[in-house]
């Protein structure tokens, strides 16, 4: 009488909505197309998902040697995954400047421009002296590069004649510690900084 053993083991990387990463790992048989016993690494015990495999379960629970080699195995393989989806990342270059308004002569525009990063989320907001603008905010919206990357740039319009910091802050999963870019005093009389947070 001929039989089917399967066998699948691995990890896999999903990425979430919110931009988080959910990695699982898995060390699963099958029996004749039917779901038979899988390793949980957490606890290194075997799980029965057939009442075929009960015996099974018992004689591999016992083999602690095996189950913590599996266990090795399974973070290895976290470990590496998670190297793969970091090196997937490019940070942004970002950039700072003022033109005149073209409708109005009393304002400026103070863009903001990230570009060059990937993966695609990414967070931008100007803001002033700790207040959130983003109801004068205008954005291009997040758009690709010819390199597969990704850039966007937001905009807001400021008094000519109104002294000041405007910030644009920046959040991209490629980014390990905060930078700043300082625009100089001579500048229309403004001072503007750039911080970048990490995600």
């Amino acid at each position: 009488e001929l039989h089917v053993l399967q066998r699948i083991i691995g990890c896999e990387l999903e990425k979430l909505p919110d931009g988080t990463v959910n990695l699982t790992v898995f060390d699963e048989y099958g029996f004749d197309g039917e779901d038979f016993i899988s390793f949980n690494s957490d606890t290194m015990k075997w799980i029965d998902k057939n009442p075929k495999a009960k015996e099974t379960k018992e004689e591999w629970d016992h083999q602690t040697g095996r189950n913590q080699f599996l266990k090795y195995f399974l973070k290895n393989c976290i470990d590496w995954i998670s190297t793969f989806n970091n090196t997937n990342k490019s940070k942004p270059n970002v950039h700072i400047f003022v033109r005149k308004a073209p409708d109005d002569d009393s304002k400026l525009v103070l863009t903001c421009l990230a570009t060059g990063f990937y993966p695609r989320d990414v967070q931008m907001n100007i803001i002033r002296r700790c207040r959130t603008k983003r109801k004068c905010q205008t954005s291009s919206e997040i758009r690709p590069n010819d390199d597969e990357t990704f850039q966007m740039r937001i905009s807001v319009k400021i008094d000519r004649n109104l002294k000041g910091s405007y910030d644009c802050l920046l959040i991209h999963s490629s980014l390990t510690e905060p930078v700043s870019v300082k625009w100089g005093k001579y500048h229309y009389k403004f001072t503007y900084r750039i911080y970048i947070r990490r995600t």
